[in-house]
């Protein structure tokens, strides 16, 4: 599974700067107001053959009653539950706060790598004399600049060196066993899913919100196909100081999307989707995982004959980047279309081990790259070559004449095109583009 890595800290000391650096982009809102970011939470980085994702908490301690500190104390908390490494960012020229002192007192006492970065930094360490950040008891601080990128490849090097080993183990395309991960918000159903699927009470359901705290696993076998499900908490837990952390239920679907081969997002039909429906929906994307939707309560909402159409065309807007996702309207409680997820769970299992012969791949790509090519400032993108690499998923590798002419909206062009083609129906496909010299 891909690590995670949490980055913790009260709210302006910079953490979606460095985010957005890391990442390559502006993925999170970066504004001087404390309490901005609000939209993606996570992403994936690479550095020196290792692949691991970082999340940004951002401002999310901030709530209304305005008692910032307890909130993000609360964070560093749920970070030391979920991630396996964090990053402690500090402010280099305010110094340790009391809050950072508090904060560091939580993270003290874990044994997970804690690494603690002096942020806003110049190009010299002398900012730190007359500010006492040894005092935190996490060692040195490593002083960066994530406006300026200064000390950025530091940071990603102590990163990677307290990551553990890669994991050897078999792939999952040599087990029939399918691994499916029970996603969604607090409360949504999830854990009445699983035992209106397992047809028993194999875990505890309770309408208090957070009432699962663990990932839990169940084997099944339906109609002679073992499945194991993997039922996933929401991360909020009782008390108002709690309301700032539940972007760290990402993190937890996160974990059980990289064991799962497909996720089952459940949506509440009430509330329709949310940011955190998107946040995990994204996880379960980006992974290139298969994905069924399911709309849970649909008993309790009122319907009309276009309903359900009217219903679908607002959810496919609000997740418009699973577009290839089946969409099952299901009742948890009274068991209505639960048997539908599983047949959809099970044919997106499958889908995802097809493979395309090489030759069949080549004669497509020349095809689409002919009937729509791509021009970026007078030069035509040529494939040269292309294959699939791999299955579960399904992996395909294109060499072209200039990676960088690869605009985000072609790559979903031929994936699309892909779909069409040669089905693939609920999964994610990735397509990792390459120059002519690569190998």
């Amino acid at each position: 599974m891909r690590p995670i890595i949490a980055f913790v800290g009260r709210p302006n000391v910079g953490k979606s700067t460095l985010f957005n650096r890391l990442l390559g982009g502006q993925y999170a809102v970066v504004h001087e107001t404390p309490g901005t970011t609000r939209d993606r939470l996570y992403g994936e980085v690479e550095w020196r053959g290792r692949t691991f994702s970082v999340v940004d908490t951002g401002g999310i301690g901030l709530d209304a009653a305005g008692e910032l500190d307890e909130s993000v104390i609360g964070q560093a908390e749920a970070a030391i539950a979920e991630a396996d490494t964090i990053v402690f960012l500090t402010d280099v020229r305010a110094g340790p706060v009391p809050v950072d002192i508090e904060i560091a007192d939580r993270l003290r006492r874990t044994t997970k790598p804690v690494i603690l970065v002096a942020n806003k930094g110049d190009a010299s360490s002398d900012e730190l004399r007359g500010t006492d950040f040894f005092e935190l008891g996490l060692g040195e601080p490593l002083v960066i600049s994530a406006v300026r990128g200064m000390g950025t490849g530091d940071l990603l090097d102590r990163i990677v060196a307290t990551l553990p080993p890669e994991d050897e183990g078999e792939s999952d395309e040599e087990s029939d066993t399918i691994p499916v991960a029970i996603l969604g918000r607090p409360n949504v159903g999830k854990s009445s899913l699983l035992n209106a699927i397992a047809g028993e009470e194999r875990v505890i359901v309770n309408q208090m919100p957070g009432t699962t705290r663990d990932a839990i696993d169940t084997t099944i076998d339906y109609h002679g196909t073992p499945l194991v499900l993997i039922d996933t908490a929401g991360i909020r837990r009782r008390g108002k100081i709690e309301r700032g952390i539940e972007a760290y239920s990402v993190m937890r679907a996160m974990r059980a999307v990289d064991r799962a081969d497909v996720g089952v997002l459940v949506i509440d039909a009430h509330d329709g989707v949310t940011a955190q429906d998107t946040h995990v929906g994204g996880a379960i994307h980006e992974a290139a995982k298969g994905c069924v939707i399911a709309v849970n309560k649909w008993d309790l909402v009122e319907r009309s004959p276009d309903s359900g159409a009217k219903y679908l065309a607002a959810m496919r807007r609000g997740l418009v980047f699973l577009d290839y996702a089946p969409v099952v309207f299901i009742s948890a409680k009274t068991g209505l279309n639960v048997p539908k997820v599983l047949e959809r769970v099970i044919k997106i299992a499958e889908e995802r081990k097809k493979r395309i012969s090489t030759p069949q791949v080549n004669d497509f790509m020349r095809e689409i790259t002919t009937s729509h090519p791509l021009n970026e400032k007078g030069k035509l993108l040529k494939v040269l070559y292309a294959t699939q690499a791999a299955a579960n998923p399904p992996t395909f590798v294109l060499f072209v004449n200039d990676p960088e002419l690869m605009h985000f909206s072609y790559k979903r062009y031929i994936e699309n095109q892909l779909r069409r083609r040669f089905g693939f129906e609920g999964t994610g496909i990735k397509i990792i583009v390459r120059g002519r010299s690569e190998g």
